[in-house]
């Protein structure tokens, strides 16, 4: 898509690439290939604050993406509308946004939203003025964001908090930016040993950016060893889930960062079925998320689903395996505990529609096939 919007990319190896983007071609945000591509892809949102900094106009598709409820974009239109633009609803599925000059505001959100918030920063660092915005979202992302534009000429304080401030400037300029490693995955494959029995080493996983992600892992009673920056999952026989203080069947629930993260709900949920104990799992931010639970209890998990943000999970503490199934993935956490399932269970399981799984998960199949999974696509 920033290719077709004329931008000049270079990839000079699979993990870097360079943009320049001194010919935008704007009039293509109205044309239908972009209407067809960026209603298929949800990042296509994060355009809408670079291209109102930058062109005073941008447009933003109804969302797509995972199936796992309602992601509304309420955060990212009334931030804009409070920076001073104006939009329409084209009634075509687009929304057009309008801003002849952006000013500075206070912004107060109605929710952390990671992708809300980074579309607002970004509209903001050009803006006439001071922003101020609070109650946004923390993210790792977020912090990285930040940093990066920081490099580029612009002055936001308030980074790794839940209150920015943003001075607007005239221009930005090029800079130089390594990713972070992905906690999603890192989670992933932390739940996999442990479901699975394996011995994993997961090399450079950026550990002081996970946050309680290891915490929670801990929780269920696996064990994990920091050498450096790498994260060794050893081998076990068994993992028991922790109670709380008092005794009480231990809950994980997502919550907004530093809290845990929403992604890892899914993975937590499939490993605790082979758990010694309980858990209640409580998906509080989507309530589609929960309904791939179907699948695991017809691999013969015991799950309980309480409602559409709620289930608990008694650990089989390894008493009997999982039996594999024909199944198909919902959303990409999903497929990836169903993938995780798979490894454990006992026989051959088919999942479908494994195009969710890739868009989270790179290689996947090589990767796992590289750990010794007996894996194949079809």
């Amino acid at each position: 898509m920033l290719g077709e919007l004329n931008v000049k990319i270079e990839r000079p190896q699979r993990d870097t690439c360079i943009f320049q983007a001194d010919d935008v071609n704007v009039d293509y945000l109205r044309s239908d290939a972009y209407k067809q591509k960026s209603g298929r892809l949800r990042g296509s949102v994060m355009l809408a604050g670079p291209m109102l900094a930058r062109f005073k106009k941008a447009y933003i598709p109804k969302p797509g993406g995972d199936k796992i409820g309602r992601r509304r974009l309420d955060t990212h239109i009334i931030g804009f509308e409070k920076l001073g633009a104006s939009f329409n609803y084209s009634g075509d599925g687009f929304f057009e946004l309008q801003a002849p000059n952006l000013k500075g505001a206070y912004l107060m959100l109605d929710e952390p939203s990671v992708t809300g918030t980074a579309n607002i920063i970004m509209a903001a660092v050009m803006a006439e003025g001071t922003t101020t915005i609070y109650n946004a979202a923390c993210e790792p992302y977020i912090q990285q964001l930040c940093k990066m534009l920081n490099r580029m000429g612009a002055k936001i304080t308030g980074i790794g908090s839940n209150l920015l401030n943003i001075e607007g400037v005239q221009a930005l300029g090029g800079t130089e930016h390594r990713m972070l490693p992905d906690m999603i995955e890192i989670g992933s494959f932390i739940g996999l040993a442990a479901m699975t029995q394996s011995d994993i080493t997961i090399k450079n996983a950026g550990i002081e950016h996970l946050g309680i992600i290891p915490e929670k892992f801990k929780q269920l009673g696996i064990q994990m060893n920091f050498k450096g920056d790498d994260i060794h999952v050893p081998a076990q026989d068994i993992y028991e889930i922790q109670t709380f203080l008092d005794g009480g069947v231990l809950t994980i629930y997502d919550h907004p960062w530093p809290g845990f993260t929403p992604d890892l709900l899914s993975i937590v949920l499939v490993v605790a079925t082979q758990a010694k104990g309980s858990v209640l799992i409580h998906q509080k931010m989507f309530e589609s998320r929960l309904f791939f639970v179907d699948k695991l209890i017809d691999m013969g998990a015991q799950i309980i689903l309480c409602d559409p943000h709620r289930a608990a999970v008694i650990g089989l503490g390894r008493g009997q395996n999982l039996r594999g199934i024909q199944m198909s993935s919902p959303d990409i956490r999903a497929g990836v505990s169903l993938l995780i399932a798979a490894l454990s269970a006992d026989g051959k399981s088919v999942i479908q529609n494994i195009e969710q799984i890739d868009r989270g998960y790179q290689y996947i199949d090589k990767r796992l096939q590289a750990l010794g999974a007996d894996i194949k696509r079809v």
